[in-house]
């Protein structure tokens, strides 16, 4: 990426930052080659917040805000999107509540309005809340019978035992069952405020109309500071492998899971693990895995690996779609890549194409207000630097194969794996 395209990556010069009196952070990246803003938040009132016996609240809460608030009904609240051809949603993460909404330039004024009074007077209507939890528990229905989704369950809750991590932000069918309207408003009374919430805006209106406009809907929000329980320990590394396997009728695929932990998003073994898992599972038909298990011996319908990193944690996790007949011979294909992962370098060639892949795709996930709002949060989120993107080329360049190789020697290792799998088969539970 050369000098001249830098320039037109947001940065420090023209990403227009502003703090409200009551901790709320703004910012704006002015982008008039398009006609419309695409809006993107985060605050308190994640995931981890549920309390013993109440899992899923967290995601009940947030996906209640736009059902009607003190001022608008349900009717009211979406005629007046709908009007403007616009769209707001609400949702929960696992370390954060979260909201994003797109509208023509024109209309960003009723977005702050919506989301405002969402986040800040939802009614929490009983009608609303059992529609609602009718539709969660039917979701979760049909969760509990998909393979993928399954094994993805057991493998969180193998690698973050009695961790809220382990636990899926959606609930079970159980405790959306037993989940009340009044631990829906206390849970939002208690942890949804003001401080540490982000707000994002990319798009056709100045930093100038962005700052007024949250003064205006956010600058009243006052509130006593919530009392956030006190981070979990993350579980120690693993020693050893472990094994598990759910049976579910009626399928003829397994879906398998293979994970360990991972560098957080703001280690220094970040980037190098990054790039090493783009070779092991991720570029071209998904890298090394996918090469190796699907194409050559063709004991998988996909295979590939994927990364994810936090603030506190990060996972590395190896999937694959599998005949059951075929279920432990790719259990050891994947094994056996990893362990030739961590005992030699990748090759020139893997690095290059690698790191050209990664710096070229920059561009085209900055192309979209979406994309330069999503990346623009990723940067204050975990304060990576507002120059971070601007950086970003440079330091992928620097990237190693000895820095590669030293890094996913401390979190990679064929014997210290979560591997789970649902489908077909003998449990192991």
């Amino acid at each position: 990426m050369d000098s001249q395209n830098t320039k037109n990556i947001p940065g420090p010069d023209t990403i227009s930052t502003y703090t409200l009196k009551n901790g709320v952070t703004v910012l704006n990246f002015s982008n008039f080659n398009s006609h419309s803003i695409y809006m993107i938040g985060i605050l308190n009132g994640s995931g981890v917040l549920d309390p013993s016996g109440k899992t899923g609240l967290a995601h009940f809460t947030a996906n209640l805000l736009s059902r009607g608030t003190k001022n608008l009904s349900f009717s009211d609240f979406h005629s007046q999107l709908e009007n403007a051809g616009a769209n707001l949603v609400f949702s929960c993460g696992t370390q954060h509540a979260w909201f994003r909404g797109k509208a023509l330039a024109e209309d960003v004024e009723l977005l702050f309005r919506l989301t405002s009074d969402g986040l800040q007077n939802p009614s929490f209507n009983q009608e609303y809340v059992e529609r609602l939890r009718t539709q969660l528990i039917a979701g979760l229905t049909i969760r509990d019978q998909d393979t993928s989704e399954v094994a993805s369950l057991l493998l969180n809750q193998h690698l973050f035992p009695n961790h809220p991590y382990g636990q899926p932000i959606d609930g079970h069918i159980e405790t959306i069952q037993s989940i009340t309207r009044s631990d829906i408003a206390q849970f939002h009374e208690q942890f949804y405020s003001p401080e540490n919430m982000i707000i994002v805006v990319a798009g056709a209106v100045d930093g100038e109309e962005i700052r007024d406009l949250s003064d205006k809907y956010f600058s009243t929000w006052k509130k006593d500071t919530a009392v956030l329980p006190k981070s979990q320990l993350i579980p120690p590394a693993l020693t050893n492998i472990v094994r598990k396997h759910k049976f579910l009728e009626g399928k003829s695929q397994v879906d398998l899971l293979m994970g360990c932990f991972s560098p957080t998003r703001t280690s220094p073994d970040y980037l190098p693990v990054f790039i090493g898992n783009n070779i092991l599972g991720q570029f071209g038909l998904m890298g090394r895995i996918g090469k190796v298990v699907r194409s050559k011996s063709g004991l998988a319908y996909y295979a590939s690996s994927n990364v994810s990193s936090w603030s506190d944690v990060g996972t590395w996790n190896f999937s694959a779609g599998v005949n059951p007949e075929n279920m432990e011979k790719a259990v050891d294909l994947i094994r056996k890549e990893i362990k030739k992962f961590v005992e030699s370098n990748v090759t020139d060639q893997e690095l290059n194409n690698s790191k050209s892949h990664l710096i070229g795709r920059i561009p085209m996930a900055l192309e979209s207000n979406a994309g330069l709002a999503n990346s623009i949060l990723t940067m204050q989120r975990f304060e990576l630097g507002l120059d971070y993107y601007q950086k970003y080329a440079v330091q992928i360049d620097s990237i190693t194969a000895n820095q590669i190789l030293s890094a996913s020697q401390k979190y990679l290792h064929p014997d210290h794996l979560v591997i789970t799998s649902a489908g077909p088969g003998e449990e192991i539970i």
